[in-house]
Parts: structure tokens; sequence; C-alpha cells
């Protein structure tokens, strides 16, 4: 069977970056980590490769310089079961330098974006009542942080 693993190219913070999400993600660890050797120029003994596993789920990341910035285009998704677990993730992701984007989504000190996004959004935007859905949306597309209270309260018509 075929792998497809995301990896993941830093500038020169991998090992630091792998260190945080494995911390701070349950069933997370890093499985093996590779160093360029003193003789590559500007390079030696940074990562080369770091295989790591998130929530379970196999990575790949290197420290190969700033040629290809992280972008929007890809991110992470976290799905959280209540308010903690959001307030927890987004909390860690943002200190340091992270930044908040709007709607669950944001950037983390190394410019990765990641969407942290409860459980209980997702039930309200795909409610089978069109007018639930609609204020669930409304009330997102209001928020950076995901406010799982002022979700059930838009929906309800509040």
């Amino acid at each position: 069977m075929t792998a497809v693993t995301p990896f993941l190219w830093f500038d020169d913070a991998a090992e630091e970056a792998v260190a945080f999400y494995t911390e701070l993600i349950p069933d997370s660890q890093i499985v093996s980590l590779r160093r360029y050797p003193d003789e590559v120029p500007g390079m030696g003994g940074k990562v080369m490769h770091v295989h790591f596993r998130l929530g379970g789920r196999d990575f790949l990341a290197m420290d190969a310089g700033p040629q290809f910035p992280f972008t929007e285009a890809v991110s992470l998704y976290v799905s959280c079961a209540d308010q903690a677990e959001v307030d927890r993730y987004w909390d860690a992701l943002t200190s340091d330098g992270g930044q908040e984007q709007p709607c669950g989504w944001l950037k983390d000190r190394w410019g990765l974006s990641w969407q942290i996004i409860p459980d209980r959004l997702m039930e309200l935007i795909r409610h089978p009542d069109p007018d639930v859905a609609h204020r669930s949306v409304q009330a997102m597309l209001k928020m950076r942080r995901i406010d799982i209270a002022a979700l059930e309260a838009a929906a309800a018509g509040g």
C-alpha cells in the first residue's frame, strides 16, 4: 500500500517546531531525526530529516532555508471535543509570535497554518435546519478563536 505523508519544509527551526508539536498534541512522538553532516555548507548540524507523529499520524520535516515559506494553502486541522481543548491549542499555538486568523484559523510562530475547530461547530453548520446552519456560519465568520457558547446562542437565534 502506498503511503502519503505530509512533509514540512522549515527554514531552520524543524527540531524546535517538531518538539513543540509533539509535546502539545497527545499520541505524538519524534520517531527519528537525522542531521546534515558538517560537510554540507551552511547546513551542518541542522535537521536533514525528522520523522514524527502527531495524533498518531506520520509527518516528515526538514530544515532547508527560507526559499519556500508556509502559506495558508495548507493547514493542519485539529478537531476539538470542547472549548477547553480549543482554548488549550489556541493559546499554545498563538504564543511566542503566533497570529490569530479568522474563523478558527491561526499561524504558529513558524508560520504554519492550523485550524482549531470544535466538533460542535461542524454539527451546527451541518444542521438539518438551514436557518440554524446559516446563523452558525454567520457567527463563525465574526470569530477568530471559535467560541462554542456564542455559536450555540447564535444557532438558537439569540
